[in-house]
């Protein structure tokens, strides 16, 4: 296995241990960032289920996107997640940014997700 995918792997896996022991049974969002797109989804850990989800490749925001791998976009899904999921009723989850930093693209979302009506 490649040396950065390893320390990528170990550092989702501790983000994901110590959000477990401070989520109080919360759902999860949980954020994928690629190259080219961004990725958010809620999932609830107990059921395994996803609960609601955005990506810069939606129908929705495709058209009004410059590309899928900037701020803008990022701020984007970050409002239509927390959209979707306030009319699933969830108001309060916990945030998952995997192995990445809280830096960029996924601290866009995360501020967005807030803005648009979630608590976490």
């Amino acid at each position: 296995m490649d040396k950065a995918k390893l320390l990528h792997d170990r550092r989702t896996a501790r983000v994901r241990h110590s959000l477990r022991a401070k989520a109080a049974g919360r759902v999860r969002l949980s954020v994928f960032r690629s190259s080219k797109h961004i990725y958010a989804q809620v999932i609830d850990d107990a059921t395994g289920i996803t609960m609601a989800a955005a990506s810069s490749v939606d129908k929705e925001l495709k058209g009004a996107l410059k590309g899928g791998a900037d701020i803008d976009a990022a701020k984007a899904v970050g409002v239509l997640v927390a959209k979707r999921a306030i009319a699933k009723g969830i108001k309060e989850v916990a945030f998952d940014r995997g192995g990445y930093r809280y830096h960029g693209r996924i601290r866009a979302l995360a501020d967005a997700a807030r803005e648009g009506g979630l608590s976490f």
